[in-house]
């Protein structure tokens, strides 16, 4: 990986933000994983609805905050108030009866679904107006690499202190993570908005004419609240990665389903589950290590965006085969793990360099409104298509079976989506401006 002497305070903050944030979601992501099987896995598909309509609600009051106040400020609001919440939970957890539990379980996992998608939204806008183009496809694989490692510490933390101390206890970590990563944001934000004294990379960013988030005053966004839906409307650009995340949710869901599935009937024991789950997270995260450090800017290099986004639905196509052949936790261990691995280390860092052509106000606005609002419908989508097969008689196999196509559908998207992210980072570079694809 190659990196300017200019942009390694940057990184190294990026880097620190994304620690802290994963961190804290991979200490709450095994007992949202406990807690929806203990609710039943029956009710999961309620559980997505749900999830959905929170979406729903949240998004057009997060979209004012980003229209009305600087990014500091919405970043840092978003990000306590997802700790208020935490506390909360914390509470209630601890004084509720196991009844109750049940109940407060399902709106946690209602709950961390949406902390989950809107707090790594956030974080990976504020990168892809923090760099440019050029910068995001060197950079952004190494950034991964800080929220890998903060995964692998949230998983080990969850993994090993689980049983021990008990799961609710751990809530109380994730708020400490949570104020650090505000801490790190603030630090990027003064880096590169040029609060400090100017360095090489705020005075390139600024004679280069880089994304706002370089030397640009803070300043509020403007803009409609409805920017982020309209945009994506408008735009086959933002159309396509719609369709994109979609196709992806769905067959990650599907995946989801039957991992709650075989998991169920392999354990007993709710911390075993918890464990079982962690364990996962923590392997997930250690192989993310090595590709992020050593090949992910490589493999966009040598392969290009387009080919680079098409590797995560091949892998699911061969997944899902190999899961219909032989339907065992050691198979659903490895296909989940092999999957989860290539989207965190190299498609998902991909996939945000799909933004860094686009205006500022679609970094934050319609890429928040995908992230969420779009990620979660695919989730309903694929909860209820998969409750529906169930309920025609298909099978785990054969649900298995019928990803495959759903995945092929996914592989023509995705390449699409990288010849045309490629051709408006030209068109940019050739002075074209920040094109919005409404034609």
């Amino acid at each position: 990986m190659e990196v300017r002497p200019d942009e390694v305070r940057a990184l190294l903050w990026s880097c620190a933000y994304f620690f802290c944030i994963l961190s804290a979601y991979y200490i709450l992501r095994p007992l949202r994983e406990e807690m929806g099987v203990a609710g039943g896995v029956e009710n999961l598909p309620w559980l997505f609805t749900g999830t959905l309509v929170s979406m729903l609600l949240l998004h057009p009051p997060f979209a004012a905050l980003v229209a009305k106040l600087p990014r500091l400020r919405f970043v840092s609001l978003t990000y306590r108030f997802f700790m208020l919440n935490l506390v909360v939970f914390f509470v209630l957890l601890n004084l509720a009866t196991e009844a109750q539990n049940i109940w407060i379980g399902r709106v946690f996992f209602v709950w961390v679904s949406v902390f989950n998608l809107f707090i790594v939204s956030v974080f990976w806008a504020f990168m892809a107006d923090t760099y440019d183009v050029e910068q995001g496809k060197r950079l952004f694989g190494f950034i991964g690499v800080g929220g890998t490692l903060g995964g692998i510490l949230g998983s080990t933390i969850t993994a090993s202190l689980a049983q021990p101390l008990g799961p609710v206890n751990l809530l109380l970590v994730s708020v400490l993570l949570l104020e650090l990563a505000v801490l790190a944001v603030r630090r990027l934000a003064r880096i590169s908005e040029g609060w400090d004294a100017p360095t090489p990379l705020e005075a390139s960013g600024r004679a280069a004419g880089r994304g706002p988030g370089v030397g640009a005053k803070e300043e509020p966004i403007g803009g409609s609240f409805l920017a982020g839906i309209t945009h994506v409307l408008r735009s086959p650009y933002l159309l396509g990665i719609v369709v994109y995340m979609l196709l992806f949710t769905i067959t990650a869901t599907f995946l989801y389903f039957q991992q709650a599935e075989i998991v169920g009937a392999t354990f007993d024991d709710r911390a075993a589950r918890t464990s079982f789950f962690a364990k996962i997270d923590l392997l997930v995260n250690i192989l993310n290590v090595g590709t992020q450090l050593f090949l992910n800017g490589r493999i966009i290099k040598l392969l290009g965006v387009a080919v680079t986004l098409a590797l995560l639905p091949m892998l699911v196509i061969v997944g899902f085969t190999g899961l219909g052949l032989v339907p065992t936790i050691g198979v659903l261990a490895a296909f989940q793990v092999l999957r989860r691995s290539t989207n965190y280390a190299v498609a998902r860092p991909t996939r945000e360099t799909l933004y860094t052509v686009l205006p500022r106000e679609d970094k934050y606005k319609a890429k928040n409104f995908i992230d969420t609002f779009v990620y979660r419908g695919g989730d309903q989508i694929g909860a209820w298509s998969y409750a529906a097969m169930g309920w025609l008689g298909l099978s785990m196999v054969g649900i298995a079976f019928a990803s495959v196509p759903i995945a092929a559908v996914w592989l023509l998207v995705a390449l699409w989506l990288g010849r045309r992210q490629t051709g408006m980072a030209a068109a940019r570079a050739r002075g074209a401006g920040l094109a919005t694809d409404t034609a």
